[in-house]
């Protein structure tokens, strides 16, 4: 299924007007007239972003952006605005907002606008599609290869690891070939970067 644009806003000819350019470019959109009828729909779990009304009746914009993070649906988000008000404007983003725009709409801003948080989207999957196969990956390790890979993310050479567990240096050394195949690493800097991005460490200094 293609990435889909959801746009929330009580005012009808704006729901249609926004849907209606966002199609013309191949987008797939869906329509809200409040919050509450977005976090009552069956949306698919595809990339997308939220095109949202800055000032809704009842939960204003604000307010469910806060109950989006608190609820763990990550979809990037637009704010849209029929006033200028700057405000508001640093208060969504800091909450996280990709673009706070204000109507009437400039066509070619909102369309960029959209492309940039379905754009984000996309990363965000990405990464935790990543981080969930790393993770798999060091599920398949021996408790006694995880020791080594701490370990050698930390900074330890061979005959350092030998020491601190009790080991030959040629016993470590197969632990650590084993931790490489099964993660996957291509090399130590490889392996580092998957650690931290486990959160299995603080990178070193000289890794970028």
């Amino acid at each position: 299924m293609k990435e889909i644009v959801y746009i929330i806003d009580d005012d009808a000819s704006v729901r249609e007007g926004l849907g209606d350019l966002l199609r013309s470019v191949g987008l797939e959109v869906l329509t809200f007239a409040s919050s509450q009828e977005f976090l009552d729909s069956k949306r698919p779990d595809v990339p997308g972003c939220i095109i949202l009304d800055v000032r809704l009746p009842g939960r204003s914009g604000l307010e469910f952006q806060s109950m989006l993070t608190s609820l763990g649906i990550e979809l990037p988000v637009i704010f849209i605005s029929a006033h200028s008000d700057i405000p508001i404007s640093v208060r969504a983003m800091k909450a996280g907002a990709i673009e706070f725009l204000t109507k009437p709409l400039r066509e070619q801003e909102l369309l960029d606008a959209a492309y940039a948080g379905i754009e984000r989207d996309c990363a965000r999957r990405q990464e935790v599609a990543l981080i969930a196969e790393l993770q798999s990956r060091y599920d398949s390790l021996t408790p006694r290869e995880r020791e080594i890979m701490n370990l050698v993310v930390a900074g330890s050479v061979n005959k350092q690891i030998a020491a601190q567990v009790s080991l030959s240096e040629v016993t470590v050394k197969v632990h650590r070939g084993h931790v490489m195949q099964k993660m996957q690493a291509r090399s130590l800097v490889d392996l580092v970067r998957m650690a931290d991005s486990l959160g299995l460490t603080t990178k070193p200094a000289w890794v970028r």
